[in-house]
């Protein structure tokens, strides 16, 4: 182990420095933030503890503090997903009742309550909408089964999965909500996402089942889809309570043919954020095969996200920021730099990535800095 670390070290000190990508922002606030969702166009909506909404118009220039929706002063907002400037959903996390989701219509103004846990054991861990507001609300495992609830109306209202395919592992399985980003779009408008824990880390894939249903008094057969899971390993994680996949992100490739999806896995144990081992891996079949990273982050990492214009992959963690230019085979560290008068904390201390942003703790908020990724390698 003693010789795997130092070899690591070795190998990010030979590569030359890139400039760190996060130019330090004003939040005006000391909340912890988790949650972010960039929606274009200068506006992009952040969330935190202590009830905690910001909202931007400007890119960033300014962040403006909402008002905190009804009963949320104690609420830790751990996910936000937004439509444009005006619509906005909240998500807290905390056991039974202290996870809900408040709705917002009218640029943070006034929020409506849309759903509460009804699980007093469930603790919710990731909010995700997709481009056709489709919503999916992932929770911890209540009686040995993920806690699953879709919308198809914007976030309106709720329907739960009941699917044999969400099964938890009898061993102690769970999500991460560390950065709302455990679950993301998979193949051909399905849903996946990633788990921890004492039995491993495991991706689970919606797959689309065919059902034949035949009528004996007719003979007629007719035939029904419905939304399947499957599950697979992933190399993440120390097979702890504390460790697993904490973060998801996908891009398609477009040279093969057919085209390919390609998703990287991050995280390793929150408990030790220093250590190397096994804290990312990346597949690029749809999830079902996965490899673990050649050279990893240097740490323990909670978000990862990619970066289409630069072709790079970004992972966020406490102690720092990786890039991968190769599809997450191999990770190298950003640092600022000093003699650019770069603040020197300003690629460490982050939570939850949604480009150009990233937020983490006493109200940290950065945006990449367009230059940084170019730098020599």
């Amino acid at each position: 182990m003693r010789k795997s670390a130092l070899f690591f070290g070795l190998l990010l000190a030979a590569c030359a420095a890139a400039r760190a990508q996060w130019d330090l922002q004003d939040s005006r606030t000391t909340a912890d933030l988790r949650g972010i969702d960039n929606v274009g166009g200068g506006v992009a909506w952040a969330s935190g503890t202590n009830g905690t909404v910001l909202r931007t118009e400007d890119g960033g220039y300014l962040w403006q503090t909402c008002p905190i929706p009804p009963g949320a002063e104690h609420l830790d907002f751990r996910g936000i997903q937004a439509f444009d400037a005006n619509t906005a959903i909240v998500m807290s996390s905390g056991k039974g009742d202290l996870s809900r989701l408040y709705k917002t219509t009218d640029g943070c103004q006034t929020w409506k309550l849309v759903f509460t846990n009804p699980d007093k054991d469930g603790f919710w861990d990731a909010l995700h909408l997709d481009h056709y507001h489709h919503g999916w609300l992932l929770g911890d495992p209540v009686k040995r089964q993920f806690a699953m609830f879709s919308s198809d109306d914007a976030g309106r209202t709720w329907t739960r999965q009941r699917n044999t395919g969400l099964k938890a592992q009898a061993g102690g399985q769970g999500a991460f909500a560390a950065s709302n980003s455990s679950v993301c779009e998979g193949y051909f408008g399905g849903i996946e996402f990633g788990t921890g824990g004492n039995e491993g880390a495991y991706l689970y894939l919606t797959s689309d089942t065919e059902i034949v249903l035949s009528d004996p008094s007719s003979g007629a057969t007719s035939f029904e889809h419905e939304i399947a899971w499957e599950r697979n390993e992933a190399p993440v994680g120390s097979h702890s309570e504390s460790s697993g996949i904490f973060s998801l992100a996908g891009r398609w490739n477009l040279t093969t043919v057919p085209p390919r999806l390609v998703t990287i896995a991050v995280g390793g144990d929150y408990l030790r954020p220093d250590d190397f081992a096994a804290n990312s891996a990346w597949t690029d079949d749809g999830g079902k095969t996965w490899h673990a990273a050649q050279t990893l982050p240097h740490g323990f990492r909670s978000a990862v996200a990619y970066d289409a214009d630069a072709k790079t992959w970004i992972t966020v963690g406490p102690n720092g920021t990786d890039i991968s230019t190769d599809d997450g085979k191999n990770w190298r560290a950003l640092h600022p730099d000093l003699a650019l008068r770069e603040p020197p904390g300003a690629d460490r201390n982050w939570n939850a990535l949604s480009l150009p942003f990233v937020v983490g703790p006493h109200g940290r908020i950065g945006k990449l800095n367009p230059h940084a990724l170019n730098a020599p390698k």
